[in-house]
């Protein structure tokens, strides 16, 4: 038995923006936040998200991957669902419905969103296998008095200690990809910042 300590990284950026639309509203942003980044800005964080990243049919996708008798077949699979991003969403789960249902109001609003990318995966596995345990990552939205909060944990710190600097590149590359979209999300961009630092970046341990 062996037991591994981890010391976490958490991205975190809080937007004005609201958190969703009503179901008409959040149609229209989603339609049009698929044609240009501009317009996300304006959108409310959690269509703005969805927008942002690609969809993932997981039924269809294991279906293919077990019928395939190449690897391209899969792969062009995966790049058609591809976002601009190059992440794909899995699965969403709105954790804040049982707390809403206790209450009877309407907050607290919670998302939890498992984004990431098959490829992107595999190169990382071929090095650290217990990735599998981390990825897809997951992208947390949550509404707070002072904003909407967007918030990750990086995919580096959970492979550090396994001190594999193949995994590591393809890591580091994943959050960039992470923080891009998070940062446009939320309407916020590095160049705003001063130099060094990053948009609500924090580290927890």
């Amino acid at each position: 038995m062996s037991i591994m300590r981890f010391a976490i990284e958490r991205f975190s950026v809080t937007s004005s923006k609201p958190f969703e639309a009503d179901a008409c509203g959040l149609h229209i942003c989603v339609v049009i936040a698929r044609f240009s980044w501009f317009y996300c800005y304006s959108t409310p964080v959690v269509a703005a998200l969805r927008a942002a990243v690609g969809r993932l049919d997981v039924v269809e996708f294991a279906k293919a991957s077990k019928e395939a008798r190449t690897f391209s077949e899969p792969e062009n699979l995966i790049h058609r669902h591809e976002g601009r991003t190059g992440l794909m969403l899995f699965m969403e789960l709105d954790l804040g419905v049982i707390l809403r249902k206790e209450t009877g109001l309407h907050q607290p609003k919670i998302v939890r969103f498992l984004i990431g990318n098959p490829l992107i995966m595999k190169e990382m596995a071929k090095h650290v296998p217990d990735v599998g345990s981390y990825a897809p990552l997951t992208v947390l939205v949550d509404e707070r008095p002072d904003g909407v909060h967007l918030s990750y944990d990086k995919m580096a710190s959970f492979l550090a200690p396994y001190a594999n600097a193949s995994a590591l590149a393809v890591a580091r590359g994943l959050g960039f990809k992470n923080r891009e979209p998070a940062e446009r999300v939320c309407g916020l961009t590095s160049s705003l910042l001063p130099k060094g630092l990053q948009p609500g970046e924090k580290e927890k341990t």
